[in-house]
């Protein structure tokens, strides 16, 4: 009845932890400005199935791919075997679903040769990042803190797949001395090469099953615990990231109304402009984004693929759109804590222009989407990227020269260029 207690008080804490991260992280996405993303359901459906759940957007890359979806596949699978778990850890019982038959033992022999596979990809990813050191990963805002928590979700992974293969391997031998309480279920095809390194007496051997099969269920515990703090958010918000991704054409821009408005006046005398509150043009700051922007931030993976294909990072400029998320999500967590210390609406003095976004950055980019199109899950940088822009040019009007340059062209001879509209097609004269 201890352990039962125990088990059961370890679950509730966790959960409610849990329940009490999930909640903060709702509540920065919710700094985000309001935008529609709940139309064409169908369509939104059909994306979250084929990019989130299908991963296929991770087939460009095929070795990383295979290994990602073994680890994904994996993982949710043999996890699976937690309903198990817990109906044994709160009822007292071992391997309740046993009575099964040949059906349990091949759902648990096909666990096995699943945790073998994640054992393998994660140690593999390990040798990826840190001993041939792949270039994508060791860009500058990849140091510190990013680069050791991919290190520690791989590090985490193995040793639950560890412990999950060396618990079986105790209850296969438990199973054989026919220790009371270990009933015989279950087939081993890969734990049964560990069996020989374990001891023979049964006392050792229940401990190591009765370790092995705590340290899994509290890792697991650990694990979810750990997602709010991690990247490896993604694993929750990859779906309703892709379910509320833009379905517009990419090369679309997003219009301000307050914009088309006043330019519908300027061209119709009898236009009204409906009623609105003063808003910012383009942000300044992560509450001057939309929902969407922040919850992207929030389900960036760090995986770099975005950069690794960025035109203007590519040729040496400083702009990562890796970086931008993950600039964008230091900022909303910044906030978050301002929020819990000193009530909402507090100014810190900071923004997400210039204390973490600097004005090169966002100049840099040559908004070709290329990030866009590489995301595995649907992430957009390039919005935000476009309304940082807004606020300098708009509210600021800061730009570099070439821009204003332009900007003043476009306004004084309805082209980008310095000469006349009238001589605009001197070109097609005959000589």
């Amino acid at each position: 009845m201890i352990s039962q207690i125990l088990f059961i008080a370890i679950t509730l804490a966790a959960i409610a932890l849990f329940s009490f991260n999930l909640k903060k992280v709702i509540r920065n996405i919710k700094l985000g400005r309001s935008a529609d993303r709940f139309d064409q359901p169908k369509k939104r459906m059909i994306t979250m199935i084929k990019v989130a759940l299908g991963q296929t957007k991770m087939v460009v890359r095929p070795i990383p791919a295979v290994l990602h979806f073994i680890v994904y596949i994996g993982f949710v699978i043999i996890n699976l075997e937690v309903l198990e778990i817990m109906i044994d850890g709160a009822f007292g019982t071992h391997r309740v679903f046993g009575g099964l038959g040949s059906l349990y033992n091949f759902l648990i022999g096909g666990f096995e040769f699943l945790a073998l596979g994640v054992w393998l990809s994660c140690a593999i990813f390990l040798i990826r990042r840190n001993i041939l050191k792949l270039k994508r990963f060791q860009a500058r805002e990849m140091t510190g803190w990013p680069k050791s928590d991919a290190n520690y979700i791989l590090f985490t992974e193995i040793l639950l797949m560890s412990a999950f293969l060396i618990m079986n391997a105790a209850d296969a031998k438990l199973q054989a001395l026919g220790a009371g309480h270990y009933i015989q279920a279950g087939a081993f095809p890969v734990s049964q090469y560990l069996q020989h390194l374990l001891p023979v007496s049964e006392g050792s051997l229940i401990a190591i099953e009765r370790g092995c099969w705590w340290f899994h269920i509290i890792g697991i515990f650990a694990f979810l615990n750990y997602l709010p703090y991690s990247k490896h958010f993604h694993i929750l918000f990859a779906f309703p990231n892709t379910y509320f991704s833009n379905l517009e054409p990419k090369g679309e821009f997003t219009n301000m109304q307050s914009v088309t408005n006043e330019v519908k006046a300027m061209l119709d005398p009898s236009f009204t402009p409906p009623e609105a509150e003063a808003g910012r043009f383009g942000a300044k700051d992560v509450n001057d984004l939309t929902w969407v922007n922040l919850m992207n931030a929030y389900t960036c993976t760090e995986c770099g693929r975005c950069t690794s294909v960025c035109p203007a990072n590519l040729t040496g400029k400083l702009l990562s759109p890796r970086k931008i998320m993950m600039d964008t999500r230091d900022r909303m967590e910044e906030v978050g804590k301002s929020m819990d210390k000193n009530g909402p609406g507090f100014d810190d003095g900071k923004s997400l222009i210039d204390d973490y976004i600097t004005r090169e950055e966002i100049w840099a980019c040559t908004s070709c989407n290329a990030c866009t199109e590489a995301c595995p899950i649907n992430i957009d940088p390039l919005a935000i990227i476009t309304e940082v822009r807004r606020y300098a040019v708009m509210e600021e009007s800061q730009a570099p020269a070439s821009i204003n340059t332009m900007l003043g062209n476009i306004e004084n001879n309805g082209a980008p260029w310095k000469y006349s509209p009238a001589d605009r097609l001197n070109w097609a004269k005959e000589s």
